[in-house]
């Protein structure tokens, strides 16, 4: 039987995809891209002229989120037995998936709490650590 199939509501992706052609697939797809236009493409867009076609719009607040998802993953890939797949079976990669994923959790939990207690420095706290300076 499998899954349900599922249609997403948007994709987001980075400069890489911005393609005609990913463009026109997720189109009749009926699925919003969420990708930014490279720079070449909107500059050959506009010497086209009236010809070259309306801007391209995205969402920029999803995009961003597409961000914050990407660095999570990097932050898991940093894992080696998650980058290299050393997981024999499915059960035991996603152990080592629950188990990254705890471990960065915790860290981040505990770097909250420690920034929280610390009290603010000033830029003079910063700049002068010696005790000869006077401050």
């Amino acid at each position: 039987m499998g899954r349900p199939r599922t249609r997403p509501d948007a994709v987001a992706g980075d400069k890489a995809y911005s393609s005609r052609s990913n463009r026109a697939r997720l189109r009749r797809r009926g699925i919003e891209a969420i990708i930014p236009e490279k720079r070449d493409q909107a500059a050959n867009r506009k010497t086209k002229g009236r010809k070259g076609g309306h801007p391209i719009d995205h969402d920029a607040e999803l995009y961003k989120e597409r961000n914050t998802v990407e660095r999570l993953i990097n932050k898991l890939k940093a894992w080696r037995g998650i980058a290299t797949r050393y997981g024999k079976t499915p059960e035991s990669y996603l152990a080592g998936l629950r188990l990254r994923a705890s471990v960065i959790w915790i860290k981040d939990l505990t770097r909250t709490r420690a920034e929280s207690r610390e009290p603010r420095r000033s830029s003079r706290d910063v700049a002068c650590r010696d005790p000869s300076c006077g401050l």
